[in-house]
């Protein structure tokens, strides 16, 4: 798949996700790596600037820390970490979340898609969050991707589909049905799903990553997709009919294909992106091929969304050992995504 085209830096707004993970050590790093790089774009942090503070201290990381408006926020990038800071405290410990803490979780999220709203930012980029804690607290989203779905229409006024594509120069995946039982994905495959997923992929490859003519290429549900209905009939009665709706409509489609076979490296030159029937199926192979370099990128917003491809980590959080790869990537690829844009 091609890479989206070197920009201009731009303002990004980073969510600071589960205090008690490692993304607040990754922001801390993300800076310490790439504050001195010119082609790396600036960002700020909707955190809490005395945690982020006393962790870079306990990691032993050189990193200042400065609490700033967003209009500030790019001319301090340069000697610190810029921090719009939020009225919220840390009740949580690295590798111990809080339910308490669900709240500025949850509002880090929301400031930074206003920033972007206001012209203040060009795009959002998330750390990793804990659904189940943000869920003991009364979150009402199967994730992030649904709940940027629901600011999207409370914010910008426009009702938005969220498809989430995992994006990594290797592969390019996007999974059909996201966070759900699998099984209810067989209940939840639709004609209507797959086309109006299919149309989302194609235009925004072609509008943010500049991919001219995008070939999407489609899994079929069941092993070898189906065996001519041998082993189900989704691929015949759902799957087949919403590929030749997509066709018709122009876009460049294949498929269904047995998920099997579709992620060999002389299957991968055959396609831009890999439309899979659910989460999973789509997921094992990129963080197979790209686990530290693959970016979550949202899809169908009104904004750009980018997204470390990994969790919280509560398991080494704190340890100072977690790896900002995917972060920085992310930073990265959101800055040439939101092109063009100026940050008033």
């Amino acid at each position: 798949m091609a890479s989206p085209t070197p920009a201009k830096r731009s303002l990004l707004a980073l969510t600071r996700g589960d205090p008690s993970g490692i993304g607040p050590e990754l922001a801390l790093k993300a800076w310490a790596q790439s504050h001195r790089d010119p082609d790396a774009p600036p960002f700020l942090i909707a955190a809490e600037p005395d945690h982020l503070a006393e962790l870079a201290k306990k990691l032993g990381l050189n990193v200042p820390i400065e609490s700033v408006d967003a209009d500030a926020a790019a001319d301090a990038f340069a000697h610190a970490l810029p921090v719009l800071a939020s009225n919220s405290s840390v009740a949580g410990r690295p590798g111990a979340p809080d339910e308490r803490d669900a709240a500025g979780t949850i509002a880090s999220i929301e400031t930074c898609v206003r920033l972007v709203q206001a012209g203040k930012a060009c795009a959002i980029v998330t750390n990793p969050i804990a659904k189940e804690v943000l869920y003991r607290a009364g979150f009402a989203h199967p994730g992030h991707t649904e709940f940027l779905a629901h600011l999207s229409e409370s914010l910008f006024g426009q009702t938005a589909r969220a498809v989430m594509l995992l994006w990594s120069p290797e592969l390019a995946v996007v999974p059909a049905t996201i966070h759900v039982p699998l099984a209810r994905v067989p209940t939840l495959l639709t004609r209507a799903l797959l086309i109006e997923t299919g149309l989302i992929v194609a235009r925004d490859l072609k509008s943010r990553f500049g991919v001219d003519s995008p070939r999407l290429a489609f899994t079929g549900l069941n092993p070898h997709a189906g065996e001519g209905g041998a082993m189900g009939r989704e691929e015949i009665d759902i799957i087949a009919p919403a590929l030749e709706a997509l066709a018709a409509a122009g876009v460049a489609v294949s498929g269904p294909h047995p998920a099997d076979t579709l992620f060999h490296a002389a299957a991968r030159r055959g396609y831009d992106a890999v439309i899979a029937m659910y989460h999973d199926q789509a997921l094992i192979p990129i963080k197979t091929l790209a686990f530290e370099s693959a970016v979550n990128v949202t899809l169908g917003l009104p904004f750009v969304r980018t997204s470390p491809d990994h969790g919280t980590a509560f398991d080494i959080a704190g340890k100072g050992v977690a790896n900002a790869a995917s972060l920085i990537n992310a930073l990265h690829l959101a800055g040439r995504l939101a092109q063009p844009c100026q940050a008033s």
